[in-house]
């Protein structure tokens, strides 16, 4: 399985306005400077992230973006299955598709699904606090005070 860019720089955007004191907020030209992403791009991403109501965006000359609610509250499990819409992973998990002659007996697809689910029960256990922890390493890493 491979999570889409949009999602990998999402959760980017969200570690990096974590980093943030309360209050505090952050651009997107910093955002996009830091991890090399075009800020049309980031734009986008913080348009998504601010409907789904996980970062709050400020116009103008001393606008920007935070968090809308504390890192503990955002669920990094929550946030991937929001933003992610395909988690078909093979051609039997979709049934109007599904054409596979061996479907109503395999098992192939139960133990798929059942990583799959691992898989969401990790990520459920994680928030954005959670992956900022180390966060004078990764301000090191960013360049960034």
């Amino acid at each position: 399985m491979n999570l889409k860019k949009y999602t990998d720089y999402a959760l980017r955007v969200l570690i990096y306005t974590g980093m943030n004191k309360e209050g505090e907020l952050a651009s997107i030209k910093e955002i996009s400077d830091v991890f090399d992403i075009s800020q049309h791009h980031l734009g986008k991403i913080v348009h998504e992230l601010t409907k789904l109501d996980l970062i709050v965006s400020t116009r103008g000359r001393y606008g920007g973006i935070q968090l809308a609610r504390p890192a503990e509250e955002i669920n990094v499990g929550k946030v991937v299955r929001l933003l992610e819409n395909d988690f078909v992973l093979l051609e039997c998990f979709d049934k109007g598709t599904n054409h596979c002659v061996i479907s109503p007996g395999c098992t192939l697809k139960h133990a798929l699904n059942k990583a799959l689910q691992a898989f969401f029960q990790v990520l459920d256990g994680y928030t954005i606090k959670d992956l900022i922890t180390n966060e004078n390493e990764l301000r090191e890493l960013m360049g960034i005070k």
